[in-house]
């Protein structure tokens, strides 16, 4: 893992770029924004994220307080992932995206902006 930035801590965007860097962060938290979710609920949401990635976004998630995993002693296990406090608090961020990607949509809809 790369080390943390110096400014991490101190300024408000470091931080939150460092605590959101992996490329499906903002997916995963939009999901769980909508409730609790097993594991598999989260893959069939995503299919194109493998296992691997969901299971290591979900984890520095975890370590970074925005994200609770929490396991239910049966058999077979069952794991559920629900946002922290924390994570709560980043909805309204959530919401804000999603105002602004569907702006973004429109531009691309209109043609002012070139697809890639």
């Amino acid at each position: 893992m790369r080390s943390t930035p110096k400014d991490f801590g101190t300024c408000p965007f470091v931080t939150a770029q460092w605590l959101l860097q992996g490329k499906w962060s903002i997916v995963i938290l939009h999901h769980l924004s909508e409730g609790k979710l097993r594991f598999g609920e989260l893959e069939r949401r995503m299919p194109e994220l493998t296992h691997s990635t969901l299971s290591s976004q979900l984890k520095r998630l975890e370590t970074e307080g925005l994200v609770r995993r929490e396991v239910f002693p049966e058999v077979p296990p069952r794991v559920e992932y629900s946002l922290t406090q924390v994570g709560e608090d980043f909805i309204p961020v959530l919401t804000s995206i999603e105002t602004w990607g569907e702006s973004y949509i429109e531009h691309l809809r209109k043609g002012d902006v070139e697809l890639r």
